[in-house]
């Protein structure tokens, strides 16, 4: 150990005494606490923004990791939830004017959110019924060559009054009644009852 020199009450190694003398006679205990204190007052005055930044990036982080969350669910919802099928009619619809279909010939027709078959057999009978196939909802049509209502998917055949024949179709098309009101032919459903 070297000499030591006593300054201000203060014990100071030979390297201290040569800081304090390049220091012009500052204390350097002193003036590390001075800079303490100006550091510990710096962090309370900052305290207060520094909480207030984290909160902004944990709300954006937060809301990003919910509409993450929310972008993946909401489809997989909507498949297993699927929307209502709004009825875009009732149960009567004006298909066709009376002069519109000549013998042995037939009028797809919207009926609701469902295609409808008019039918004009050859004596100047209507007859309708749905035009969707009961295998694979497939759009059926007449075919005046055979005289029978056929569905081109899986060549399903029906008989004019919608009993099915041959294919794959398992139950036969549901019949509509039919009506001449002055010019127009208007199909309902057939009341149960």
């Amino acid at each position: 150990m070297g000499p030591k020199a006593v300054i201000d009450g203060c014990l100071l190694s030979p390297s201290a005494l040569v800081e304090r003398s390049w220091g012009e006679g500052v204390d350097f205990r002193r003036a590390r606490a001075v800079r303490e204190d100006a550091a510990l007052t710096d962090m309370t005055e900052t305290a207060g923004v520094q909480p207030e930044r984290r909160r902004m990036v944990e709300f954006l982080l937060g809301g990003g990791m919910l509409a993450s969350v929310l972008s993946f669910f909401y489809p997989v919802l909507r498949y297993l939830v699927p929307p209502a099928v709004p009825d875009l009619g009732g149960d009567e619809v004006v298909a066709a004017k009376a002069g519109d279909l000549k013998p042995n010939s037939s009028k797809i027709f919207r009926f609701g959110n469902r295609p409808g078959l008019l039918l004009m057999s050859a004596d100047g009978g209507y007859r309708a019924m749905s035009a969707t196939c009961t295998h694979l909802s497939c759009t059926v049509q007449y075919r005046n060559d055979l005289h029978q209502v056929w569905c081109a998917c899986h060549n399903g055949l029906y008989d004019l009054n919608g009993r099915n024949l041959s294919g794959p179709p398992p139950r036969p098309l549901e019949a509509y009644q039919v009506h001449v009101r002055g010019d127009e032919i208007v199909v309902s459903r057939k009341r149960e009852g």
